[in-house]
């Protein structure tokens, strides 16, 4: 995929669909990257160029959720010189995100290669959906209500948890989310400690793959980028002040049945032939 000097109507709204699905998805326990592979083959938009595009609306996602926790942040740094609870809650990302860093530079090259695809999406889309069901209806043993309990060994736990999500359609968020239950974390605790372990982990991804993919960046995309970075920053927001609210009274039961209908279907239409998922590119 090449998109040109000249920005046509039909590559704006490849970038707008993007741009929403980026959105709504990446801080949902749905498999932003599998919704990304799967709808990005259906309108056709590809290709090498697609990796920088990507990287462009995943950045506007994440400055979602900074802008959106903002407060959280700032006392954080503020407080890191003198604060006990401040130093506690940067060393527990620093450690959350360091398994996901390490396996990442290994494997990326071989996932991306022998896993971005609709098949594999749909598969992780349905055993996650099933092990979200069984997490949530097994007796939760909280002890650590909110972000600032959380031990050293929680996150350990939750970042390794975190690595799952290398496989596409395991979701991120997801398996960090569902894992944090797992480990005794509290359901708004495990949310929220998704979501800051969300910034130096996609902003690390971006920031190695913007310069790997470096040489794709063209001044012509400019247009595109911002169209995608736009609209994912907003429908981000969307999605993570609606699950905020969601998770308040509700179990993430709702998004493991999605999970299992959706990769129910795409693998319906891989074994029925309505769809021939085998011949499309990531």
């Amino acid at each position: 995929m090449t998109f040109g000097g000249n920005m046509d109507f039909w590559t704006a709204i490849q970038a707008l669909i993007l741009g929403v699905v980026e959105g709504l998805t990446e801080f949902l326990p749905i498999s932003s990257t599998g919704h990304q592979i799967i709808v990005a083959d259906l309108i056709g938009f590809g290709g090498e160029r697609f990796d920088a595009f990507n990287i462009i609306i995943q950045l506007g996602a994440i400055l979602a959720v900074v802008w959106e926790f903002r407060r959280k942040i700032l006392d954080v740094v503020i407080g890191l010189p003198t604060q006990r609870n401040a130093q506690r809650f940067t060393v527990n990302l620093m450690i959350a995100v360091l398994p996901a860093i390490v396996l990442g530079v290994i494997f990326a090259d071989l996932i991306k290669h022998y896993l971005f695809n609709p098949i594999t999406v749909a598969t992780a889309l349905v055993v996650g959906g099933v092990i979200m069901l069984w997490a949530e209806r097994r007796q939760h043993r909280v002890h650590a209500e909110t972000v600032d309990e959380i031990t050293w060994k929680d996150a350990l736990k939750v970042g390794l948890a975190q690595c799952l999500a290398m496989i596409p359609g395991t979701s991120r968020s997801g398996a960090t989310i569902i894992g944090g239950l797992l480990f005794g974390l509290s359901r708004k605790t495990a949310t929220e400690f998704s979501f800051f372990l969300a910034m130096p982990t996609m902003v690390g991804a971006a920031v190695y793959s913007g310069y790997k993919y470096r040489h794709l960046f063209q001044p012509d995309d400019l247009p595109v980028f911002a169209i995608g970075f736009v609209t994912s920053f907003i429908f981000a927001m969307i999605a993570v002040k609606a699950l905020l609210k969601f998770i308040a009274s509700h179990s993430y039961a709702a998004f493991a049945w999605y999970r299992i209908a959706f990769g129910l279907v795409i693998l319906a239409t891989w074994q029925f032939g309505w769809i021939d998922w085998s011949a499309v590119k990531p």
